[in-house]
């Protein structure tokens, strides 16, 4: 388990600004404690930095895991976010978009939102923006590839 290199925290801190925005500076400085980011297997560990200290008695080739997985690096660099970081994520997502229950069990199937499934949205919420899905009882979704079309056509 290796801190990530300057390209490596770079790209990933793109794709989760996308999502966040400003708020990316509240998930390192807690008020519960200090947390960093770190690579293990070309994956992306979220972890306390009491619980990183802990593991260093540990030797790399027996650890599997230590964190939260927040997402791993593709063989051609790029960052893809994993479900296990939505809970970090939602909280201080900029963009958020609440679907109606009737098409809550469609998204999650992993087909996509048309404009009739849409409950509410944040405001000036672009076309092609990062955004967050709720349902209409605040509970973030995730689907299993659906898209959500703000296409306004």
């Amino acid at each position: 388990m290796r801190p990530l290199t300057e390209e490596e925290t770079r790209v990933m801190f793109e794709k989760i600004a996308k999502y966040i925005g400003e708020n990316l500076q509240l998930l390192v400085d807690r008020p519960d404690g200090t947390y960093c980011f770190r690579l293990h297997n070309d994956r992306v560990y979220y972890v306390s930095e009491k619980i990183l200290k802990l593991a260093a008695n540990i030797s790399g080739d027996k650890l599997v895991s230590l964190g939260t997985c927040f997402g791993k690096f593709t063989k051609t660099h790029k960052f893809r976010l994993h479900i296990t970081a939505l809970d970090y994520l939602a909280p201080y997502a900029k963009y958020k978009v609440w679907i109606k229950p009737g098409a809550e069990q469609s998204f999650l199937y992993g087909n996509h939102v048309l404009k009739s499934g849409l409950g509410r949205i944040t405001e000036n919420t672009s076309q092609y923006q990062g955004v967050v899905v709720y349902s209409m009882a605040d509970i973030p979704l995730h689907p299993k590839g659906g898209k959500v079309s703000l296409n306004t056509h």
